[in-house]
């Protein structure tokens, strides 16, 4: 089965390299989030390229294992020093209580069975390990924007003009996201059995300006696009 992100591997890096400050942005909570937790033994799930995590590295938290569906980002990944097996979390053999971090860096979004996945997470972390979730909540500014382009099925609209940040992420990977509001998902993890529960967020500012300056990350996930949650095993 073809993987949604295989033949976009190149446009995904591309995306994050032209908005620069979004991108260090983004890269902020997720920082504050591993920084609140033992990362010594972590696993990314769907680590992507490998982008976040050579960046991470350069800000003290080295990963070191990754889980990628698509065989393309997952290549890039490896050559960027990334221990990685191709697959999807649902379906993951992963070794149980091995791991004191896994986070998933916006992959939920693209999770269609997120209870399957977060008790495969939760299976493998290591008693009082942490997951760690870092997504655009569905409430957000930019998911209510991603949940109108997706109904849409592209940017090329008059009721967009003015409210776009400068590159807009790529059609193709919006249209095949499932999005999930920040209660929703503790609602999952909670009923799992993870706890005592943690938020940071950033890029509270709106779409349109979202690319104008890095912004820090804060405590909560009232306002912000890009939400963290901690909870621990």
């Amino acid at each position: 089965m073809k993987a949604k992100f295989d033949g976009y591997a190149n446009k995904y890096d591309e995306w994050f390299m032209e908005n620069e400050n979004m991108y260090l942005t983004e890269l902020n909570v997720v920082e504050m989030a591993l920084k609140s937790v033992n990362t010594e033994k972590s696993l990314s799930v769907g680590c992507g390229s490998g982008l976040f995590e050579v960046s991470l590295k350069d800000r003290g938290i080295t990963i070191t294992d990754g889980l990628e569906p698509s065989e393309d980002m997952a290549a890039i990944a490896e050559k960027r020093g990334l221990n990685v097996i191709v697959g999807i979390i649902e379906d993951a053999k992963l070794e149980e209580e091995h791991y004191d971090c896994i986070y998933l860096n916006g992959s939920s979004t693209y999770i269609e069975d997120l209870e399957s996945a977060y008790k495969t997470v939760y299976k493998a972390l290591k008693p009082g390990g942490h997951i760690v979730v870092i997504d655009v909540p569905k409430e957000s500014p930019f998911g209510i924007l991603y949940q109108f382009a997706s109904h849409a099925k592209t940017f090329d609209l008059p009721n967009f003009e003015g409210i776009l940040p400068k590159s807009p992420y790529p059609i193709e990977l919006i249209t095949s996201t499932v999005m999930t509001t920040t209660p929703e998902k503790r609602d999952i993890l909670e009923n799992i059995g993870f706890k005592d529960f943690k938020y940071y967020q950033t890029l509270t500012t709106n779409p349109a300006y979202s690319d104008d300056y890095v912004e820090e990350a804060v405590e909560g996930y009232d306002k912000g696009s890009y939400v963290a949650i901690v909870a621990e095993k």
